[in-house]
């Protein structure tokens, strides 16, 4: 007995009430079991694979790749077995509070606990290898597989790039299906336009990697540009008669909340700004003894790790930096916890995760967490739940090549520290002029919770920590 289910956008956590559909895993007449990944959809705060909620096989797809959809709606329907199917929990059982303590489990939860609940809540399940197979065969480029029939029967024509073409596609499908590479690479390729099949993959195990895909589109790009004609090639620094004067992209997604939630902050906290100049030479020598230690081996140690402990020191010792302004409670709410936020720039914009009790983690669990978190946020897997409960905030600006700036307010917080490129400078030490390394740090905090003077304090206790971290640490 068949019996056919609708599944309909469910609300992945926060309160969402919409997505973009980014990527389909699947096409009608595909068979798919419970968890597997069927698309992949943007909201307001994260990207989030969903899962399918019942085995069977798809019969009709509702939405296309690009769609901006409404919580709710129809977007597939499976042909399933009746009663025999298994079926996961349905799409309004998660409810947006479940769907953050899931997508706040640590990576080493036990398997079992992930399998009770959809993939798309938060959680990224690692799939069996026949999903992974059927995942990994999606064609970025958007060439459908052509249809298998008898033995001796021509193949049916199938669509690719607006031509059709017949049987010898199959080889080309065939390498396409074979490569490995995880869904932001694919759509990286996708939009430099790079054929997947052609790359040389450098990751472990075969993956391609973004830096593959960049090598490949620059090797293009200058094959494409030598076999011009002399008189129609550009320097760099002039404009293409085909580039389009102006392009016009939708406010919509992480872009869109973020650009709303800075305006809010900007007109609702009084900021106010202030900036110190600090001799980091010690804390750069610290990292790179950090890095030769077998404790951290395998973690990206930077100068990130040794601000954001000075901070979580500031915030623990003076807790007034660490609230938030309960305007409808008429309250201040301090918190005894620091929830670290880290700015993070990304392909979908910017976006502010957070490491869960970074106060409670040691230097080297701290290190991973901050590793942990960057990744994720690059690879565009940020899940709302990783942004949501800050306390305080820290953007780097000087990964950027900037010596600083006055940063805008996380909303909910009371401050933010802004840490800028370290360079060489004249810097008076114990009476002589020696060049060292010297950081700009800024902080902007709510003047409603923070005075000047606990500003100023939090400011100098950072400062304090950076000149000379590694006594810091062993003083406590």
């Amino acid at each position: 007995m068949t019996d056919t289910k609708t599944f309909n956008l469910p609300d992945v956590g926060e309160g969402l009430t919409e997505a973009e559909i980014l990527t389909w895993h699947v096409k009608p007449g595909d068979t798919v079991t419970v968890n597997q990944t069927i698309v992949e959809i943007e909201t307001a705060k994260a990207a989030v694979e969903l899962p399918c909620p019942y085995a069977g096989v798809i019969t009709e797809l509702f939405v296309a790749e690009g769609d901006v959809v409404l919580v709710g709606t129809p977007i597939l329907t499976i042909a399933t077995s009746g009663p025999t199917t298994t079926q996961a929990p349905g799409p309004g059982a998660a409810r947006p509070e479940v769907a953050q303590a899931i997508g706040s489990l640590p990576t080493s939860a036990a398997p079992a606990a992930r399998e009770a609940v959809l993939v798309g809540y938060g959680v990224k399940q690692t799939g069996t290898p026949q999903r992974r197979a059927r995942v990994l065969a999606h064609d970025p480029h958007g060439t459908t597989a052509p249809e298998a029939g008898p033995p001796g029967e021509a193949v049916k024509p199938v669509r690719h790039g607006g031509l059709e073409i017949g049987r010898h596609a199959e080889e080309v499908l065939s390498r396409r299906a074979a490569v490995l590479a995880k869904p932001p690479v694919r759509r990286l390729a996708k939009d430099l336009h790079v054929d997947l099949s052609v790359v040389d993959p450098t990751g472990a195990g075969g993956v391609i990697t973004r830096a593959d895909v960049e090598r490949t589109a620059m090797l293009t790009a200058a094959v494409s540009t030598e076999s011009r004609p002399a008189s129609t090639r550009t320097t760099p620094l002039m404009r293409d008669a085909s580039t389009p004067r102006e392009v016009r992209t939708p406010i919509k997604g992480v872009t869109k909340v973020m650009a709303e939630a800075m305006v809010a902050s900007a007109f609702t906290a009084p900021h106010v700004t202030e900036w110190v100049e600090v001799d980091v030479t010690r804390t750069l020598d610290l990292v790179d003894r950090l890095r030769t230690r077998p404790q951290f081996e395998g973690v990206k140690v930077s100068p990130l790790l040794l601000v954001a402990t000075g901070l979580i020191r500031a915030a623990r010792a003076h807790p007034g930096v660490n609230a938030t302004w309960d305007a409808a409670a008429g309250e201040i709410v301090t918190k005894n916890y620091v929830n670290l936020g880290i700015a993070a720039a990304t392909p979908r914009g910017l976006v502010v995760p957070n490491v869960k009790d970074a106060d409670l983690l040691d230097l080297v669990g701290l290190a991973r967490a901050l590793q942990d978190l960057v990744e994720t946020a690059r690879a565009g897997r940020t899940s709302p739940a990783d942004m949501a409960g800050g306390t305080i905030t820290i953007t780097n600006v000087g990964v950027f090549g900037v010596d600083g700036g006055t940063p805008i307010i996380n909303p909910g917080e009371s401050a933010i520290l802004c840490m800028g490129r370290a360079v060489a400078k004249p810097w008076v030490v114990e009476g002589e002029v020696r060049v060292r390394q010297v950081m700009q740090l800024t902080l902007s905090f709510d003047h409603r919770l923070v005075d000047g003077a606990l500003g100023s304090q939090v400011l100098a206790s950072v400062a304090r920590f950076l000149e000379d971290p590694a006594v810091e640490l062993v003083l406590g």
